[in-house]
């Protein structure tokens, strides 16, 4: 076996090392990596309805925060926004989490995220046909009675294969809040498999969390796709959120 070759399975793929990690990422690593997941999302998603209507709304006064609200998150790198929610609150004395770290990650990734589910609200509710508008207004409905009965139940329908998929992301990103310094309960899978990595020397537990993610992402991916085509009517195989 050539020697380069030899020294990345030894450093990557070493068996030994990766049955070892497993275990610990399995029963520690991976529930918080879920558990972090679910409520980053909440966050994100409840944040980015809210701002997803204003950037619909026809009032400059509302829409261009909404708008920077959007671009800011979505332009600052992830890492620096983790950082600024996790240690930049409790410095500037808003410490709404106290000494719980974990609030404070999930707080960061929902509101990374909300930006980009904001977007996905917004598509899905500019997709609803201006002529259901048209007719609600038609029946007396004011504009708010129109965007909570015709809009948004129309337009959440539309976009749930694409929040579902953006709930992929916000697993892999959940890899960030290591920044954070968690405790050892508290600790996902990617800050797991970095201690490994350090204490042995080796990165083959860092793939070992890799393949978990893998086990996680690939199936939810096809199955997101399946989910896509059937509500697309059984139309040709497209991508997420391709229209």
């Amino acid at each position: 076996m050539p020697h380069g070759l030899h020294q990345i399975l030894s450093t990557f793929f070493d068996p030994a090392l990766i049955l070892k990690a497993l275990p610990q990422l399995l029963a520690v690593g991976l529930p918080n990596t879920l558990l972090l997941s679910v409520l980053a999302s909440a966050i994100g998603i409840t944040l980015a309805l809210l701002v997803a209507v204003g950037l619909l709304s026809e009032r400059r006064w509302v829409r261009l925060p909404c708008r920077a609200y959007v671009d800011i998150l979505r332009g600052l790198p992830h890492i620096l926004t983790v950082y600024l929610i996790g240690q930049g609150l409790p410095l500037a004395g808003l410490a709404i989490f106290g000494d719980n770290t974990y609030g404070y990650a999930a707080l960061a990734i929902g509101l990374i995220e909300s930006a980009y589910f904001a977007e996905i609200f917004r598509a899905g509710f500019q997709g609803v046909e201006r002529g259901q508008v048209e007719a609600a207004r038609s029946t007396g409905m004011t504009k708010f009675q129109t965007m909570r009965y015709i809009i948004i139940p129309q337009g959440a329908r539309r976009v749930l294969p694409p929040l579902t998929g953006q709930f992929i992301l916000v697993i892999k990103a959940t890899s960030l809040v290591f920044l954070l310094g968690l405790t050892a309960s508290q600790r996902e899978m990617f800050a797991m498999a970095q201690d490994g990595a350090i204490n042995n020397a080796n990165l083959s537990p860092l793939m070992a969390a890799g393949l978990i993610y893998l086990a996680l992402t690939i199936p939810t991916t096809y199955a997101i796709n399946a989910w896509d085509r059937r509500l697309r009517g059984g139309r040709a195989n497209r991508p997420i959120g391709s229209e």
